[in-house]
């Protein structure tokens, strides 16, 4: 992802289902699902379903307001709830499913598709926010979709050109959240990014697929920022920027069997734009398979950066590089703007950072590009075998990189 910006962030308050008051009238022999209106009761746990609550899902009808006072219902009750969007197609526009909720867990379960509106003045900097919630399960069934209708809003995505740009809506924003799992979900087509998780702890994501075009700007598959114990994994994405980038603040991630292209790989920042950025820590990546990407591993800081953070103890491990440009990257002059000034070395110290086992093919001679700021400390390549295709085979490129060699090393180490 090239840039983001801090977020703009909207409380919706919430209130809460109250079912005091007025039952003395009840027939004492009536069940607990008669006394929730518009909700089934079966085995022990409350399901509202979003259509009881006047959703259509027709796929013209804007169905915003009824998802939103379903889940306020659900979200006010006690106990374990799910809140059931059932076959159909959903024409939504910025929806928020906010807490904090008297359940005492609940799921979201779609079983058909989400369509998100294209008129980008409804819009703030997203389109769908799971927000302040405890044990929160997203789940899919049927091939659930969440549809960002990203196409009709790409041309006027100025980011990839202009530094001080228009964001467009991400699709999916989780915010605020402790213990979270989002599984069996598509996102095609967003926006801007697919899937966001900022602020959370102890999230997973399970057998995800993300799909858009090459060319479609700054769809990045999931963006990880301020947040710790984030799990990915058995994962498909493919779309025109990053398939995961993990953005500053994070810490203890894990990424495992995910398949990325085409994009721009899995990426570790951008880092070091902003006042204040927080450290990235413990990030453990594996069992990954690049195909056609721009980029395999990266970890990329900007120069100039206006404070100091760190970006440390890193293993990426058990790679399939598959006609990659760029199958190993650290990039401390990250850049993608024409007219950046090279005035200072990067304010980000990378440290610990481990690549093990990482294997396959790269479209460009130079396979292993290692370009440090201040020196890296402690990178440690190996059991490396890169080859390149074309004349002259594969090399290595290294700027302040002090690198240990361990193993197996093709293309061979810098001098």
């Amino acid at each position: 992802m090239e840039v983001w910006p801090p977020l703009l962030v909207v409380i919706l308050t919430l209130g809460v289902v109250s079912l005091c008051g007025g039952l003395e009238a009840v027939a004492e022999n009536m069940t607990v699902a008669q006394l929730l209106p518009m909700s089934s009761y079966h085995r022990g746990l409350a399901t509202y379903n979003a259509k009881n609550f006047g959703a259509e899902g027709n796929g013209t009808n804007d169905d915003s307001k009824a998802l939103m006072a379903a889940w306020k219902a659900a979200c006010g009750a006690s106990g374990t709830v799910t809140l059931l969007i059932p076959p159909g197609t959903y024409y939504i526009g910025p929806t928020q499913f906010h807490g904090p909720c008297k359940a005492s867990a609940i799921t979201f379960l779609l079983q058909g598709t989400l369509k998100a509106a294209t008129d980008l003045k409804r819009f703030g900097n997203d389109w769908i926010e799971f927000g302040w919630v405890k044990d929160l399960t997203v789940a899919g069934q049927n091939d659930a979709i969440i549809n960002g209708q990203g196409a009709a809003s790409w041309p006027f995505n100025k980011c990839p050109i202009q530094k001080d740009c228009k964001v467009l809506p991400t699709s999916v924003l989780f915010v605020h959240n402790q213990n979270t799992v989002v599984r069996d979900i598509t996102s095609v087509n967003s926006k801007f990014f697919h899937i966001a998780v900022l602020q959370n702890k102890n999230m997973k994501m399970i057998n995800i697929q993300i799909n858009a075009p090459e060319n479609s700007p700054n769809t990045d598959g999931i963006h990880i920022e301020r947040s710790t114990g984030v799990v990915i994994s058995d994962t498909r994405i493919s779309t025109g920027d990053d398939c995961i980038s993990i953005g500053q603040g994070s810490d203890n991630i894990d990424i495992a069997r995910v398949h990325c292209g085409p994009g721009h790989g899995m990426s570790v920042g951008s880092l070091g734009r902003y006042v204040g950025e927080g450290d990235v820590t413990r990030v453990h990546v594996r069992d990954m398979t690049f195909e056609g990407t721009m980029n395999g591993v990266r970890i990329k800081t900007w120069e100039n950066s206006p404070t100091k953070s760190l970006a440390a103890h890193m293993v990426f491990e058990n790679m399939i590089m598959k006609d990659v440009q760029n199958p190993i990257i650290i990039d401390q002059r990250y850049c993608p703007y024409y007219d950046c000034e090279h005035k200072h070395v990067s304010g980000v110290t990378l440290k610990d950072i481990t690549f093990k086992n990482i294997k396959g093919t790269s479209s460009m001679p130079v396979a292993v590009l290692l370009r440090c700021g201040v020196p890296c400390q402690g990178v440690v390549l190996q059991d490396v075998d890169l080859k390149y295709m074309g004349e002259g085979g594969s090399s290595s490129k290294c700027e302040n990189a002090m690198a240990t060699y361990v193993g197996y090393q093709h293309p061979e180490p810098c001098a």
